[in-house]
């Protein structure tokens, strides 16, 4: 799982038929220990009702379509949950 922050959209006029009324979103990957930003980015299918901003878990590969609203979807990416809040052990290294 990828813990990320969304901050952008994709907008697709054309696309194949499985993929219409599926949000897409840009989510830029985040450290989970310090929740700065890694540097790199994914396209995902919203499958909770995300928005900007908000922190989120992102699956991927055949991951990505086990969600209910990806079921047999051509997707590589979903987002499957909107953080509330990452907790570390008081002994991490």
């Amino acid at each position: 799982m990828i813990l990320g922050r969304v901050c952008g959209t994709v907008v697709c006029t054309r696309k194949d038929e499985s993929l219409v009324g599926l949000k897409l979103l840009v989510v830029e990957e985040l450290a989970c220990d310090t929740k700065e930003p890694t540097g790199s980015y994914v396209v995902a299918v919203d499958a909770v009702g995300a928005g900007a901003s908000e922190h989120v878990l992102v699956v991927a590969g055949s991951s990505a379509r086990l969600a209910q609203r990806t079921l047999q979807k051509p997707v590589d990416a979903t987002i499957i949950a909107i953080v509330d809040s990452v907790v570390f052990d008081e002994e991490r290294s």
